[in-house]
């Protein structure tokens, strides 16, 4: 039996950017592409030299925020590695913003 998974259903995904991803104007890039994508959420720099993403939207449109993360990114980026980890809650995100802290 094949079960289908709905991908238009509203979900909120954590995701963990790796390699040259700081200094290169990964967040702006990654806002705007999560805006275009119709996404609520937010992009930070992380201490560690990672960027994290949170995005919440339907679950189709963050899977195309993800490969656009691990396959284009920032002009001057190089990501090595992506981690998804998906939230069973949605929150109360109204925007798309680069959080700061």
């Amino acid at each position: 039996m094949c079960w289908l998974v709905d991908t238009s259903k509203i979900t909120l995904a954590e995701i963990l950017v790796r390699g040259l991803v700081q200094g290169v104007s990964f967040r702006a890039y990654t806002k705007r592409k999560a805006i275009a994508l119709g996404l609520v959420g937010y992009v930070k720099n992380l201490s560690s030299g990672e960027v994290f993403v949170k995005a919440q939207g339907p679950k189709k449109k963050i899977f195309e925020l993800i490969k656009w993360l691990r396959n284009e990114g920032s002009p001057a980026s190089n990501v090595t590695d992506v981690k998804v980890e998906w939230k069973n809650e949605i929150e109360n995100i109204n925007s798309f913003r680069i959080d700061l802290y």
